[in-house]
């Protein structure tokens, strides 16, 4: 039994989170469980330890996902910052307009949109393909589902950015979101079933609300979760799969040819490039893993993104390859925590996929350009020069 290797590497650090994986490499070569001191975090780095401890929620608890204590406050009471028993009930509330068979009715719909955005953008010829694809089609997706209205479509964006910034340590970017943040928590704190359209999503989770099934005064922190942890991921997941497609013409020709390759061609996406780079949880005891000790009470940092790039567990793991099929990438999560929405945004990321796939032959390129951000690792602008019609 040993304590772990330490790094001096600042895990957000603008250097860092701009492209991660060769610090991901570094620390996975260390060890299974890396300390980091300028972060004060043990950092889990290898496939099966993330795995491992995403399924072990009573060793490590959700309720420090946040690298922050002034956010792991504003999310006590959550499904995302809570462990069962206190989550199971409120788990339940957020995945039942989520499950497949709740969702089986928007995925001609969403299709559709998807289908009509991409059919516009290739006729445009040239596009910017977050602004006019990655956010918007989402966005307009999500609005509709939890039946946002008004200003709170308006503010979407950027309260959902805000809302995974301030996950982060307290650096200048958490800083400058907190007050962004903090008109999400009111506008969820304040929203009743009349603000939301009938028949959405956000009207039967107070509806359940009404019927007991959740404790009261709980629909807004879950109607906070779809926004908060279902927008920026998303956006960062087709951007990429532009971005990916753009640079690997030969993956999205082999989509093209065989249409039934579409889940398999998202899965390798998120593997390949983790819309999150780093999520918290708190060590409830000491944890042995591979013979290295986390003690208890220690600030966790759980890395998808080097997880998903282990050799240990998928091979060539460096390479973009639609064919690879990697259903059990992190990218989601796992266990009690796995996540809520990943049935969404399948359908969402299949649909704009498929439609890709269907009406383009070669997308290219201008230059992408980052911008530092806590968690949600995403591409800010991505020029689309010219597209090469099918």
């Amino acid at each position: 039994m040993t304590t772990p290797p330490t790094s001096d590497i600042d895990l957000f650090a603008d250097a860092v989170v701009l492209d991660p994986y060769p610090v991901y490499a570094e620390l996975r070569e260390q060890g299974p469980v890396v300390r980091l001191g300028k972060n004060d975090v043990h950092v889990l780095t290898r496939y099966d330890a993330i795995r491992g401890a995403l399924a072990d929620w009573e060793s490590f608890s959700s309720a420090s996902i946040a690298f922050n204590p002034m956010t792991n406050e504003a999310l006590t009471g959550t499904s995302l910052a809570s462990d069962p028993p206190t989550h199971t009930p409120l788990r339940a509330a957020l995945t039942e307009n989520l499950s497949p068979r709740a969702l089986r009715g928007l995925k001609g719909r969403i299709e559709a949109k998807a289908d009509a955005l991409v059919a516009e953008l290739v006729a445009k010829g040239s596009f910017e393909a977050i602004d006019a694809l990655a956010r918007a089609f989402p966005l307009e997706v999500v609005a509709d589902l939890i039946g946002f209205r008004g200003h709170m479509r308006d503010n979407m964006l950027r309260w959902g950015q805000a809302a995974m910034q301030v996950i982060g340590p307290m650096n200048r970017r958490t800083a400058e979101s907190f007050p962004i943040a903090a008109e999400l928590y009111l506008w969820c704190s304040q929203v009743r079933a009349a603000d939301l359209a009938e028949g959405s999503v956000g009207r039967g989770i107070f509806d359940a609300e009404a019927r007991g099934t959740i404790p009261p005064d709980t629909a807004g922190h879950i109607i906070h979760q779809y926004l908060g942890a279902g927008i920026d991921t998303t956006v960062a997941a087709i951007g990429n799969i532009v971005a990916l497609f753009g640079a690997h013409p030969d993956q999205l020709h082999l989509v093209r040819t065989d249409p039934s390759l579409v889940p398999a061609a998202f899965n390798e996406v998120l593997r390949f490039w983790a819309p999150v780079h780093a999520w918290g949880r708190r060590a409830n005891k000491d944890v042995d893993i591979d013979g290295t000790v986390i003690p208890a009470g220690a600030q966790v940092a759980i890395l998808f993104g080097a997880g998903n790039r282990d050799a240990r567990h998928y091979e060539n793991p460096d390479a973009f390859v639609v064919a690879r099929n990697p259903v059990d990438h992190l990218s989601f999560g796992y266990g009690p925590h796995g996540c809520a929405g990943q049935g969404l945004a399948r359908m969402e990321a299949h649909a704009v996929i498929e439609a890709l796939s269907r009406r383009v032959q070669r997308l290219v390129l201008g230059p992408e350009v980052r911008v530092p951000a806590n968690i949600t690792r995403s591409i800010e602008e991505l020029p689309v020069l010219e597209v090469v019609p099918a």
